[in-house]
């Protein structure tokens, strides 16, 4: 576990300190940039898909393949995380973000692409400081996990019973509870992500580490901005 904030035993050294210290920094560092790379890579290739294919793969049924492949490679990387080299579940971790990005060029159709774009930066700047609290609250979040866990079930289920309803209060009332449950997430994800470290992990360790945990925090962010996007999108 991560000796960031503990205090110097009788037996430690100050320089064994700022080592440690030195480690979770560069290993918080890079599963930003894991994760914000997967960001970047989803907004190019929506974009691209947009511009490339217009509306023909929107009304095609080769649509649903892009809709549902992300959800399998999900899976997929979260159960073989344990046996996958590191350059290959870095590999799949960005080929779901693009994939991904296919799925939500739907977004461009939907949305004007002024309102993506501030939603996009006040979902960043929310990210951002959530994403800060879980790093630096000394208050143990654990036990948000299971609540948090519970509403999320609860959006699954209300999301798919909204299919038939297709209630536009019940949709108001998801977005809301989403935009909660997902900031609580992130607080929550970064501190167990923090809680990950071992400066004792040799490279394969650390580096199917910080992908699930860049894979966690893109889900975040990504579900945020969704839910932020139904709220204060403006709909072309």
């Amino acid at each position: 576990m991560s000796d960031y904030d503990q205090k110097l035993t009788a037996g430690g050294t100050a320089g064994s300190a700022i080592t440690v210290d030195a480690g979770l920094r560069d290993y918080m560092l890079r599963i930003y940039a894991y994760m914000a790379g997967g960001v970047g890579s989803t907004a190019v290739v929506a974009w691209l898909t947009y511009e490339v294919t217009g509306p023909a793969l929107l009304q095609s049924p080769l649509m649903w393949v892009f809709i549902l492949a992300p959800l399998a490679l999900v899976f997929f990387i979260g159960s073989r995380i344990n046996t996958l080299s590191v350059s290959t579940a870095r590999l799949l971790f960005f080929v779901y973000a693009a994939l991904v990005g296919i799925s939500l060029s739907i977004l461009l159709h939907m949305y004007t692409s002024s309102s993506i774009a501030r939603v996009f930066f006040i979902a960043a700047a929310m990210f951002g400081a959530l994403s800060l609290v879980g790093y630096t609250t000394q208050r143990d979040l654990s036990g948000l996990g299971t609540f948090l866990f519970m509403g999320l079930i609860g959006i699954i289920i209300a999301s798919v019973v909204n299919l038939f309803l297709w209630s536009t209060a019940l949709d108001w009332l998801i977005s809301i509870v989403g935009v909660g449950v997902f900031a609580g997430l992130t607080a929550y994800d970064t501190q167990r992500i923090k809680a990950m470290y071992d400066s004792a992990d040799n490279h394969t360790s650390a580096g199917r580490k910080s992908i699930i945990a860049a894979l966690s925090l893109y889900l975040n962010f990504l579900n945020l901005f969704m839910m932020l996007l139904r709220l204060a999108g403006g709909r072309r």
